[in-house]
């Protein structure tokens, strides 16, 4: 997808681990109309053998509803990322109630537009990282329990890592309270720009450092590749499901 100075090059990967089944959904849409605007969502379903699916699949049927009647020209960006997260979140808990489940999800949305904004949306621990060339520029803060340490200062990132409640979550989709949801904006990508949004099974595994090297220096469908072998290597046998979208900005010749 070329547009704005730059083509848009990207890939998705998805592995189900060491589990029994896959609760993590992703997708990485082009608009239908709208030429350079693309979406990308991943969801990490928790509850249950079909609950955490339900949940995550739910995200996704949402996400691309209202992203197929998205208009740049008239919608504001945010209102439609905090409408995905609102409307999946209520639909997970009517789901609830009629199947008797537990079903919940994280969400990471990052939406592009033909001008070269983007903006994300979150919530839960799965992340989005904005790395230009192997530098971290920003990434998402987990709605996590340990995350909470971390901000108090009683926890390094490395430490909350390995923090045996580290998978605790302080809000996500389909739980009593309504969801968290942090935005973020980006005024104008640049080529160079690389997003990477994924979930706690490939971050757990990395540190930015890593994540910057590998994403600089791969193509997105190489660095997919590589990300999900390397954390199922370290994983040794007990790893979550991984998935995640990465996109890069390479300027036009």
């Amino acid at each position: 997808m070329a547009t704005k100075g730059y083509r848009i090059s990207a890939s998705t990967g998805i592995h189900k681990g060491d589990r029994e089944y896959q609760q993590d959904q992703l997708a990485f849409m082009a608009h239908p109309r709208i030429s350079g605007c693309a979406l990308g969502v991943v969801a990490d379903g928790m509850g249950g053998r079909s609950g955490g699916r339900k949940a995550s699949d739910q995200v996704m049927m949402t996400a691309k509803q209202l992203f197929d009647r998205y208009s740049p020209d008239h919608d504001d960006p945010p209102s439609i990322l905090r409408q995905i997260v609102q409307e999946a979140h209520l639909v997970i808990k009517l789901t609830a109630i009629s199947s008797e489940q537990e079903p919940h999800s994280t969400i990471v949305a990052f939406l592009i537009n033909p001008n070269g904004e983007c903006h994300w949306i979150h919530a839960g621990d799965s992340r989005i990282y904005h790395f230009h060339g192997n530098k971290l520029v920003k990434r998402t803060m987990d709605h996590s329990y340990v995350q909470t340490l971390v901000d108090r200062g009683e926890l390094t990132e490395d430490e909350a890592n390995v923090h045996p409640q580290s998978n605790i979550l302080m809000g996500c989709l389909g739980a009593e309270d309504d969801p968290p949801m942090d935005l973020h904006f980006i005024s104008e990508l640049q080529p160079g720009d690389i997003l990477m949004a994924c979930s706690d099974g490939v971050w757990h595994y990395f540190n930015p450092t890593e994540l910057g090297s590998v994403l600089a220096s791969l193509s997105p469908r190489e660095a997919t590749e590589f990300l999900i072998e390397k954390a199922r290597s370290r994983a040794h046998g007990g790893g979550d499901n991984l998935s995640l979208i990465v996109v890069k900005l390479e300027a036009l010749e």
